[in-house]
């Protein structure tokens, strides 16, 4: 039997894809954090599937679970929010499957960046403005960040940064930027994207931190910092350009 890893997308429900959706109404068992996944996913489970909230599990009690039901002929749809690639500490669990000789796959969702990405309505790679995207974090409540890694380091490129789980330390978030992106950089916060309760706060280095805290956002947000936020004035891509068809 096997494991699906399966991304369950940033939190609205149809945001899930065709494959995932599948695996999910095939699977015996279904693993979830129920703090992240929407609810409306687990009515495509098998009508007497083992539901297993995650969300105050430690990690070996996760792995049980899966051990158990391979043990006992069954595959386990594993959900995780956004896509399984970044932040879903998916690579601890896989080393741990693999102890145990139990297989397992990962089926892509939509990652949170993306989604922030759509309720912007921006293009986080724009001719000439920014050609790289940075998908990070912070350290605090949360393990070490490699050497390296820190944000003063990876802003010196003024690419097109995302930071996932930091929105709590917004003010020192601001001051590790601000020497390299400069106080009038652009920045939006988007909590909760893609859901019913989506919220947006957009704002400069200079200002956003004051306007996350009075907007009450503590967690469920990514920041996204960065010159292509509100670049109007830039060339067309040469992807359509007519030089490059006719050629």
């Amino acid at each position: 039997m096997t494991v699906h890893f399966i991304g369950a997308g940033p939190g609205a429900a149809d945001l899930i894809t065709l494959r995932g959706h599948r695996l999910i109404s095939k699977s015996p068992v279904c693993l979830y954090a129920g703090s992240l996944v929407p609810a409306e996913l687990l009515t495509a489970c098998p009508p007497d599937a083992r539901l297993v909230d995650t969300a105050n599990l430690t990690l070996d009690e996760i792995v049980a679970e899966m051990v158990t039901a391979h043990a006992n002929g069954h595959d386990v749809a594993r959900l995780h929010s956004g896509d399984p690639s970044v932040f879903s500490a998916v690579a601890e669990q896989m080393r741990r499957l693999d102890a145990a000789g139990v297989p397992y796959d990962v089926t892509p969702g939509v990652p949170a960046f993306a989604a922030a990405a759509a309720t912007l309505a921006r293009e986080f790679t724009v001719p000439e403005v920014a050609q790289t995207v940075i998908l990070t974090r912070t350290a605090e409540r949360a393990t070490a960040m490699p050497p390296g890694e820190d944000l003063a380091t990876l802003g010196a490129s003024r690419a097109t940064m995302v930071l996932h789980l930091a929105v709590q330390r917004i003010d020192a978030v601001v001051a590790e930027l601000v020497g390299n992106y400069g106080t009038d950089c652009p920045v939006a916060v988007v909590a909760r994207a893609s859901r019913p309760d989506e919220l947006v706060v957009r704002g400069t280095l200079a200002d956003i931190a004051a306007k996350v805290k009075e907007a009450g956002i503590k967690r469920t947000a990514v920041i996204v910092v960065g010159a292509a936020l509100t670049a109007g004035q830039f060339p067309d891509s040469h992807l359509y350009s007519a030089g490059r068809c006719r050629s």
